[in-house]
């Protein structure tokens, strides 16, 4: 299933993300229509490992598909902030060029400091990333 055909789609493939990935706790997402082909998707998902994604992104919709027209995911742990990826343009940086405008922001400067966001895309959804990302960081302290 494309969770992107449709929006009640989408809806459906975030309230059960749960069922999906064992390691959220909670979700407080909210999927809100704004209108006939406007949509906000936001809120966190507390996770385990004390890791929190905290999200918004803004949706397009026509009748087949629906688009990510700009979004933002903070990543937490334990109060701190990680790291956060947002599709802010940024075409004066070559190095961000690959994956324009799609970036993930890292410390040590973490609001100056950018990196390519490969697998980022306004036309599917970001979360798996999100989730498998996460997921990798909670292994590698186990191995």
């Amino acid at each position: 299933m494309n969770p992107f055909q449709s929006l009640s789609d989408y809806e459906n493939f975030v309230y059960t993300l749960p069922q999906r990935y064992h390691l959220i706790q909670l979700s407080t997402l909210v999927l809100a229509r704004r209108g006939k082909m406007m949509a906000t998707l936001q809120g966190e998902l507390l996770l385990n490992g004390g890791f929190r994604l905290v999200m918004v992104e803004r949706l397009s919709t026509d009748v087949q598909t629906v688009e990510i027209e700009e979004y933002g995911y903070e990543v937490w742990r334990n109060g701190d902030l990680l790291y956060w990826y947002d599709s802010q343009p940024h075409p004066h940086i070559p190095h961000l060029q690959s994956t324009h405008p799609h970036h993930k922001h890292i410390p040590p400067d973490i609001k100056h400091n950018r990196i390519p966001a490969p697998g980022f895309s306004f036309s599917k959804p970001n979360l798996p990333l999100l989730m498998d990302e996460i997921k990798n960081l909670l292994e590698a302290e186990i191995s």
